[in-house]
C-alpha cells in the first residue's frame, strides 16, 4: 500500500507541475521532465532497488508482469484516476528496474491551441497522400499526428484506423469512426495490422511509428491505393527522412520506392519543441510540400536539394527550420540562445536574424 500511495503521489505531482515525463531509476529521487529540462524531486527518497521495483511493477497486470520478466523491457500505456495517460517503458538496467513515463493529456489540443503552422490544417483535406511528422523524440510527434486525426475526427465521416505501440491519445469518435489498435494487444505488429486494413474499409490511416521496410513499404502503398496515411520517423529533417525511407530498401527496390514516394508524399513537418520565454516549449517547425520539383528530386535521387528548393518555395507555404527559429526570436517567444541550441545550420540561422 506504501508503493502504491507513493505512486500516486508521483503520477499527481506530475500532472500538478506539467510535467512531459517521468522517471524512476535506483540511486535517484524520482525525477521529471519539465520544459525539456530533467529535474529531481528532492522531496522525495533516493529510491532503493525495492522502491524502484515496486514503483515500475505496481504499474503492470500480471499478464504484463509475465510479458516483462521473460522479454526484460515492456512498453504500454497506464491510465491514472481518468486524468491523464501515460505511455511507459519498465526496463532492465545493470540487475535493476527502472520506468520512463511519457505524460499523454486525456484532452487532445487542437493545432491552434498547439501553436501549429496554419498550413498543417491543410494535410486533412485530401483524400487521398502520405503525411510525415518527424523530428527527435520528445519534440512532440505524436501530439501533433493527434490534433490532425482529430481535426478530421470532427469534420468528415470518415473511417480511421490508427495502429499504435502502445495506444497514446484516445480518440472520442465524432463524424468519424475511429479504430485504434495496439501492437501486442489488437495486432502482431504495424506490417500485419497495416496490411490487414486494406480489408477493413479505412479511408484515413496513421501509422504510430515506421520501424522497418515491410511497414514503410505497406504504407506508401497503402497512400497509393486511395488512402489519407499519416505517419512519423524520428528524422531531423525532410531530407534526411526521404534518405532514410530510400535507404531502408535493398539497392534493387529502391527505384520502385523512389517512384511510389514521389507520387504519393504530400508533406513533411519537422519539429522541435523549444523552451519559450512565456514558460513552456512552443514548436518550431520545417515544412516541405511535395510540389513538381520535389517529387521530380525524389524520382532522380538528388534528395541534397530538397533544402533548396524548402528555401527558394516560401510562397507555396514551405519554409525551413530555421525559418521558423528566426521568426520566434524576432517575435520575443525564444531566446536566441535556444534558436541557436536546435538550429541545425548556426551561420545560416544568424544570417536571417541579421536581415
Amino acid at each position: 500500500m506504501e508503493i502504491e500511495r507513493l505512486l500516486n503521489k508521483l503520477l499527481l505531482t506530475s500532472i500538478k507541475e506539467d510535467a512531459s515525463d517521468i522517471h524512476f531509476s535506483v540511486g535517484r529521487p524520482p525525477s521529471l521532465r519539465i520544459d525539456g529540462r530533467l529535474i529531481p524531486l528532492v522531496r522525495e527518497k533516493v529510491l532503493t532497488p525495492e522502491a524502484a521495483e515496486g514503483l515500475c511493477l505496481a504499474l503492470l497486470t500480471e499478464e504484463q508482469k509475465q510479458k516483462f520478466l521473460r522479454a526484460k523491457d515492456i512498453d504500454f500505456s497506464y491510465s491514472f484516476e481518468d486524468k491523464v495517460r501515460f505511455r511507459v517503458n519498465v526496463f532492465r538496467q545493470k540487475g535493476y528496474v527502472s520506468a520512463a513515463l511519457r505524460v499523454i493529456p486525456m484532452k487532445i489540443r487542437t493545432m491552434e491551441e498547439l501553436n501549429l503552422p496554419i498550413i498543417l490544417n491543410e494535410f486533412t483535406k485530401p483524400s487521398q497522400g502520405f503525411v510525415l511528422i518527424v523530428g527527435p523524440s520528445g519534440h512532440g510527434k505524436s501530439t501533433t499526428l493527434a490534433a490532425l486525426i482529430d481535426k478530421i475526427n470532427h469534420e468528415r465521416p470518415d473511417h480511421i484506423i490508427t495502429i499504435e505501440d502502445p495506444i497514446e491519445y484516445v480518440f472520442r469518435a465524432d463524424k468519424a469512426i475511429v479504430d485504434q489498435r495496439e501492437v501486442g494487444r489488437d495486432t502482431e505488429s504495424f506490417a500485419r495490422a497495416l496490411r490487414s486494413s486494406f480489408r477493413e474499409d479505412p479511408d484515413v490511416i496513421m501509422v504510430g511509428e515506421m520501424r522497418d521496410p515491410e511497414t514503410m513499404g505497406i504504407a506508401v502503398t497503402a497512400a497509393e491505393t486511395g488512402h489519407l496515411v499519416f505517419a512519423t520517423l524520428h528524422t531531423n529533417n525532410a531530407a534526411q527522412t526521404v534518405d532514410r525511407i530510400i535507404d531502408t530498401f535493398p539497392p534493387y527496390q529502391q527505384s520502385q520506392i523512389k517512384t511510389q514516394l514521389a507520387a504519393t508524399l504530400t508533406a513533411i513537418v519537422s519539429q522541435r519543441l523549444v523552451p519559450s520565454l512565456k514558460g513552456g516549449r512552443i514548436p518550431a517547425c520545417e515544412v516541405m510540400l511535395a510540389n513538381s520539383a520535389v517529387r521530380n528530386i525524389i524520382r532522380e535521387g538528388k534528395i541534397h536539394q530538397v533544402d533548396l528548393v524548402i528555401e527558394t518555395s516560401s510562397e507555396e507555404g514551405m519554409f525551413t527550420l530555421n525559418n521558423s527559429l528566426a521568426g520566434l526570436v524576432r517575435s520575443g517567444l525564444i531566446s536566441m540562445g535556444n534558436a541557436e541550441k536546435y538550429s541545425l545550420n548556426l551561420s545560416e540561422l544568424r544570417t536571417l536574424l541579421e536581415k
